[in-house]
């Protein structure tokens, strides 16, 4: 494959919508070899042949062409994703992969607050580190081990020229160099300014090349308010609402009363009654107060990218803002799952709700809902625009 060449599979992905122009290098100015390595981390995240029955990418659960967010054709509508062996379905929703780059590691912050990291509940430190999960995991790609990898690796000319070349004789000369190499070479494709382009009406607005409707506009105001509503609490990195870097989280970890997706569970096989954990389920965390508490998902092409929640439990935007809703307003409608007709359900996780956070703000009205849902819809990248209903 020649440097630069968008691979096949890239180019099938995604000639649904208007991505084809996507480049296989990204044009950040960081010189050639990041670009080569940019373009061999492509080439990896749409490879199904790492994947034990050589049917499943990472592309697969992070398609171009929905938002680099689960495809939704599995039984689960997406919800969650089904693994290589064309059975095993997770019970985890797949995020998106854009702007996952602005993630921070894991760590604590000053205050004692666990921050960052990537998957749902941070286990993974960083970009390297997640690309090395589904590869492995038995219900999902499926590899039984790093020596399998890479034989895969190795099977292809491309690759065995393009690590050696990037990484010298050494990025082949042991199961874990492979390994090493290929997570850094598909956490620099995620890095590129390809996947996170800041180009949406939000940020065309910002630059003056974009005018919002007066309810985008309403929604606006009521997303940075620190009066009429709460969401920038949890979904504001920078301190200014102007910031042109925004990706619209501060990477905290909260439990907001979530209840169990009951469809995924008895499609899984899962026993009703299991719970997750959240944060425990990362091996760093032992502390029972962080037990049902996920990280804060950054909101960039949050219209297109659904279903929502860790457990992919809601299928429409506004059902999440009316969720949200349903800590303020004592409306007995809001008590209603607008999507079944029947109440919210309990939360999976019943202690530490970060109750201080979701009932700090009035009740809204369906004008305001709405106005909300259509603020959140101009945080689209412009290439998913189409998506948009």
């Amino acid at each position: 494959m020649p440097v630069g060449s968008v691979p096949l599979l890239f180019a099938s992905a995604i000639s649904s919508v208007a991505l084809l122009s996507l480049p296989a290098q990204a044009e950040s100015g960081t010189g050639a070899r990041q670009q080569a390595l940019e373009s061999l981390g492509q080439a990896l995240f749409f490879d199904t042949s790492l994947s034990n029955n050589r049917s499943q990418s990472c592309a697969s659960c992070h398609d171009p062409a929905r938002g680099f967010a689960d495809p939704g054709v599995n039984t689960q509508a997406g919800a969650v994703s089904l693994g290589d062996d064309g059975h095993s379905l997770g019970d985890r929703n797949a995020p998106s992969v854009t702007y996952a780059a602005f993630t921070p590691e894991f760590h604590r912050d000053s205050e004692g607050r666990l921050v960052g990291g990537q998957f749902w509940d941070g286990r993974a430190s960083s970009l390297e580190d997640q690309a090395k999960g589904p590869p492995l995991n038995p219900i999902e790609m499926g590899l039984p081990d790093v020596a399998s990898l890479r034989a895969r690796l190795q099977e292809n000319p491309f690759y065995v020229s393009r690590i050696t070349e990037l990484f010298g004789e050494a990025g082949l000369a042991s199961d874990e160099a492979a390994f090493d190499a290929m997570a850094s070479s598909i956490a620099a494709f995620e890095r590129s300014d390809a996947v996170s382009p800041f180009d949406s009406r939000y940020d065309r607005y910002l630059r003056g090349e974009y005018r919002m409707t007066e309810q985008e506009e309403l929604g606006r105001t009521l997303f940075f308010s620190q009066q009429f509503t709460n969401c920038n609490q949890c979904h504001q990195l920078r301190q200014s609402a102007i910031a042109a870097d925004e990706t619209f989280s501060n990477y905290q970890y909260h439990n907001i009363g979530v209840p169990v997706n009951t469809a995924v569970r008895a499609a899984s096989g899962m026993a009703p009654d299991a719970l997750d954990g959240g944060l425990l389920n990362n091996p760093q965390v032992s502390e029972e107060h962080e037990r049902g508490k996920f990280r804060t998902p950054g909101l960039r092409n949050v219209a297109v990218t659904g279903p929502y929640m860790h457990n992919g439990v809601f299928a429409e935007l506004e059902t999440v803002v009316r969720f949200y809703n349903s800590y303020n307003s004592k409306s007995a409608a809001s008590k209603i799952n607008p999507q079944t007709g029947q109440s919210w359900g309990q939360p999976e996780v019943a202690q530490n709700l970060s109750l201080t956070e979701l009932e700090s703000g009035p009740a809204l009205d369906s004008k305001r809902i709405a106005a909300l849902v259509a603020f959140l819809k101009t945080l689209t990248d412009k290439r998913y625009e189409a998506l948009l209903d």
